[in-house]
């Protein structure tokens, strides 16, 4: 009898969730038949500047010798970018300025989702609220439109969402389907219920003890950081004069013609030369995501915040915890937080974490954020799939710049929703919101900064739906095909060419070195198991790229797939960039020291050696397995009690194997714990230890040495893209 109550209760909810959604939807369509429209022609918008980009050192030109800028942006992240792109699309002079380099905060290290947020429906059909779902139905609307303006970057997405109870599957399928019914016509595609025997087929990882069906709904997926750098480059080819690695030092006022003191404009530090710069402009636009706070207080240094931030933690595991073409979604975890598990860059990516934090330039992955993913994420996974600390290739934290409630007790219930804020100086504020809604939220902002500071656009009106974004334009799903047949590229790099760059990838394939291969005939890679080129360092620079950590984080997503690749990688693209931008070879060094540090410190280096730190061999390893090992290291040290890089080339030559001094360096360095450039015996034993407890997968300097037992095997192990870990 519980139960059919139960099952009852669950009915009338899903029906009242259906009318209510129907009511909502009604009651809009009513206010505006037009307004959520995909198809949309930007209007008169001036022809964006064909042929190369403006150099960097250019639009610092114009930075500099500009009389009075209309807008200036300062904040390169998604919604500054959208900014600027909107304001110089209504024919506004416009300038952005960016502390670091574009996306190189919050905008890179999404969950790389653009979603219309089912949670917020969720919230908005149970407390009939009016404003989440105005939310959610603006989100949806601008899902479907970055999902055409950038073609090469997006696509959709399936979304899997297995059920356990009988009684859910009606709850969550009214759920589900109420968030098509929201999308109406920019719907990506329906969702489904499938059985437990077809929801195994799909996702043959998924556990199937107690599974009763699955339901599949669609979201659209992108390239966080090349989306962010498309704005950019899009609103530079529009005539916006936009410079990375600018950092705003304070604001400068002036008194109008009312006798008001107003903001009138930034001093500004290049922080690659050093050089100071004053900006005038008639209005200043502070998007600077989670240190927004940062750019009030220049502005009135007694203003309360009004940002609550909070960090969202990720990881990236091998391709094989996922399918290639279908995510999964944890609606409840053991905290009452939601995790996705999608299949991203023929990766998979885990998170996200939610919790309060400070405001850094450097956010750091904390071991236990990586410990609640992977321990979340098994109880999801079939008992076959062993889910291993070693298998974490990379991880990050981002700091999401939630607008503060005084009212709520934790940042979950806060809402994304955006707030625009104008100071009596006349600073536009932009804050809060979600990566999906940066275009409408642009387009706000740029409608108060009008009304506010009396500028004089071309276009009154937002120019910016359906405004196709760099590389869109003449991208088509079969571009890689000519790419392989006209330049002798492999199927694989001509395809990540094509959704990387779109129509451009066309140039940098005119980059591509001969290989003196039969095939492929150009395109040396960066790294072996991933489709980056050498061609694509030398393409950055044309992109703004202006350090090291700016091409393997945000001009390739190396950083964000392989932490211990990425390190690989380093050396070719200091030295292909130096070039490109005139290095000295001390600037190099300088540049490589910085990279390592980044990867060791934000993508997730560090949480990895503590955790290895943490490990005591001898109590965790079987005493038989310590004298075995022992015994392995002794062979290769001999009296002296430690392993170098010597020793390994001179055991690797015994083997036959053909491995480069650099190789054996990173070899080392792998179990180097302490830096000393040698292993000693507590070392090994804690490698071992930690591969024991699953921490590290597929160790190069084991399998070498394990090696030495039987000097039989003779070939390579290659390392593949699962092995080692962050």
């Amino acid at each position: 009898m519980t139960s059919f109550w139960s099952l009852r209760r669950t009915l009338l909810a899903a029906g009242g969730a259906a009318g209510t959604v129907y009511a909502f939807s009604t009651y809009s369509r009513s206010k505006s038949n037009k307004k959520h429209r995909v198809h949309v022609v930007a209007a008169d918008t001036p022809a964006p500047v064909p042929g190369p980009l403006p150099m960097r050192a250019a639009n610092l030109q114009a930075l500099q010798e500009t009389a009075e800028f209309d807008v200036l942006v300062i904040g390169g992240g998604a919604t500054g970018c959208g900014v600027a792109l909107d304001a110089v699309t209504r024919g506004l002079k416009t300038a952005l300025v960016e502390r670091d380099d574009f996306s190189a905060g919050t905008s890179s290290r999404s969950t790389k989702l653009i979603h219309g947020g089912v949670r917020y429906l969720q919230k908005a059909i149970m407390g009939l609220d009016k404003e989440q779902y105005n939310l959610v139905k603006e989100a949806l609307h601008e899902r479907a439109n970055l999902l055409e303006i950038a073609p090469h970057l997006s696509g959709p997405l399936p979304i899997m969402l297995p059920v356990y109870r009988w009684w859910q599957l009606p709850y969550f399928w009214a759920g589900i389907k109420a968030y098509d019914l929201v999308a109406g016509s920019q719907c990506v595609k329906s969702s489904y219920l499938l059985t437990k025997s077809r929801a195994l087929e799909l996702f043959p990882m998924l556990k199937k003890d107690r599974l009763v069906g699955a339901i599949v709904y669609y979201d659209g997926q992108h390239n966080d950081a090349r989306m962010n750098l498309a704005i950019a480059l899009s609103a530079a080819r529009h005539g916006a004069a936009v410079a990375n690695h600018m950092e705003v030092k304070s604001l400068t006022k002036s008194t109008d013609d009312n006798g008001k003191e107003v903001i009138s404009g930034a001093i500004m530090k290049d922080t690659l030369t050093g050089e100071e710069i004053t900006v005038k402009a008639k209005c200043v636009i502070n998007a600077t995501g989670p240190f927004t706070d940062g750019v009030r207080q220049m502005d009135n240094a007694q203003i309360p915040n009004i940002c609550q931030p909070s960090a969202g933690v990720h990881i990236i595991l091998p391709d094989y915890y996922s399918p290639e073409s279908m995510g999964l979604l944890d609606p409840s975890t053991s905290d009452g937080r939601v995790i996705f598990f999608l299949p991203w860059a023929g990766l998979t990516i885990a998170g996200t974490t939610d919790s309060p934090c400070d405001v850094t330039h450097n956010p750091t992955p904390t071991e236990k954020e990586i410990q609640f993913i992977l321990n979340e994420i098994k109880n999801y996974l079939s008992p076959d799939v062993s889910v291993r600390r070693g298998d974490v290739l990379a991880a990050w934290s981002g700091i999401r710049p939630l607008v503060s409630d005084p009212n709520s007790k934790n940042t979950q219930s806060i809402s994304r929703n955006h707030v625009i804020e104008v100071s009596p100086t006349n600073l536009v504020t932009i804050a809060g919101g979600k990566w999906t809604t940066y275009r409408s939220m642009a387009s706000d902002t740029v409608d108060k900064a009008i009304d506010v500071c009396s500028l004089e656009p071309r276009h009154k009106e937002c120019q910016t739906d359906g405004l196709m974004l760099e590389g869109g334009d003449a991208y088509t799903p079969t571009m890689f095909i000519r790419l392989v047949q006209d330049f002798g590229l492999e199927n694989e790099v001509a395809q990540h060419l094509a959704h990387t760059y779109g129509d451009k990838a066309f140039e940098v394939a005119k980059l591509a070195q001969m290989t003196g291969k039969r095939w492929p005939v150009v395109g040396k890679r960066l790294v072996e198991d991933f489709p980056y080129l050498e061609a694509e360092v030398k393409y950055a620079a044309k992109e703004y790229a202006c350090t090291a950590i700016d091409v393997i984080a945000r001009r390739t997503r190396l950083a964000f797939q392989n932490v211990q690749a990425a390190e690989t990688a380093l050396p070719t693209i200091v030295k292909l960039l130096g070039q490109e931008l005139g290095w000295s070879k001390q600037r190099c060094k300088e540049e490589e020291e910085a990279a390592k540090e980044f990867l060791y410190m934000e993508m997730g280096g560090k949480a990895h050696l503590d955790v290895r730190a943490q490990t005591t061999p001898d109590t965790n390893l079987p005493v038989a397995d310590i004298e075995r090992y022992t015994k392995r290291f002794n062979k290769v040290a001999g009296a002296k009690g430690f392993i170098t890089h010597v020793d390994l080339g001179t055991i690797i030559q015994n083997l036959g194997i053909d491995v480069s001094d650099d190789q054996l360096h990173d070899m080392l360095e792998e179990v180097d714990t302490n830096r000393n450039g040698q292993v000693e015996l507590d070392e090994f034993l804690q490698l071992m230890n930690a591969a024991h407890l699953g921490y590290v997968t597929l160790s190069r300097l084991d399998r070498i040495m394990a090696l030495t037992d039987n000097m039989v095997e003779k070939k390579a192990i290659p390392t593949h893209r699962s092995g080692g870990g962050v």
